[in-house]
């Protein structure tokens, strides 16, 4: 028999909202996320560094795609799946397609900078089903159930521009664990970042999550193909000027976010009351 008492507790709970029950969120997907992988791998004991497509099913496929589950389940239990991926509240403006013409063109050229021969079918497969995985549990996550809670505490929408993309960033911070160097971490954090604010504004000028995921969804296989399998020319030396140029973007746009609501152009959401 269901407890009724205690689903209502907890479906009250997160009703409130606010940004320490939004980090609370992160941090138990973190968790998931980072252990995931020490459950699993006795099930693939003879996977071998150098097999790369293993490695990106055991390392990145596998735990994304149980912390997907984990996200849908928490957003079933308190009823916002359809808040989730119901059209946005708060539309956007005509000047936030800019925010989806940047990630798209870069992908775009990431992809076809690709050498497909070298990197072989098992790994480019591999890395499309890890960014489809990781596209939608980043983006259910930090602009879907982040955004929601921030939200209904009212924030400004500054707020959760900032905070969400914030969080986002923090997730990356785990590469510390696997051995990546402080500096190229720092800098990921500012990349993640300003992205995380392209997928905020995505959302926004779309109305609906899927939108920013399948953004998502295109940019982590198209970074790391290019990055492991480049070519050589003209198209990968201006692909390759991505990272830099989303970090910029990011930080401008956040920038003409703060003007458009000193002009009050944008405010509050104000949360439905019963």
């Amino acid at each position: 028999m269901v407890d009724r008492t205690a689903h209502s507790s907890w479906r009250g709970f997160w009703e409130k909202g606010g940004w320490w029950r939004a980090l609370l969120a992160v941090v138990v997907y973190f968790v998931i996320y980072q252990f995931v992988p020490l459950l699993f791998a006795p099930l693939f004991p003879r996977v071998d560094a150098s097999d790369a497509a293993a490695t990106v099913w055991l390392y990145y496929v596998i735990p994304i795609a149980f912390g997907a589950v984990v996200l849908f389940v928490f957003a079933w239990s308190v009823g916002w799946l359809r808040e989730l991926f119901g059209p946005q509240p708060i539309r956007g403006r005509g000047w936030m397609w800019l925010a989806v013409a940047i990630v798209l063109l870069f992908n775009m050229l990431h992809f076809a900078g690709v050498d497909y021969a070298a990197a072989g079918a098992g790994v480019v497969i591999a890395w499309l089903v890890a960014g489809l995985f990781i596209g939608v549990a980043e983006e259910v996550l930090t602009r879907g159930i982040v955004v929601n809670l921030l939200r209904k505490a009212g924030h400004r929408e500054i707020t959760v521009a900032v905070i969400s993309a914030a969080f986002f960033a923090a997730l990356h911070s785990g590469n510390l664990l696997t051995g990546q160097a402080l500096l190229p971490t720092l800098i990921q954090l500012v990349y993640t970042f300003s992205f995380g604010i392209l997928m905020y504004l995505s959302l926004r000028v779309t109305g609906n999550l899927i939108w920013p995921i399948l953004l998502h969804a295109t940019t982590d296989p198209s970074i790391f193909l290019l990055t492991s399998y480049p070519t050589a020319g003209a198209v990968t030396s201006v692909a390759n000027l991505g990272n830099p140029v989303v970090t910029i973007s990011g930080v401008v746009l956040l920038i003409f976010i703060r003007g458009q609501i000193a002009r009050r152009e944008d405010t509050r959401f104000e949360p439905a009351t019963a």
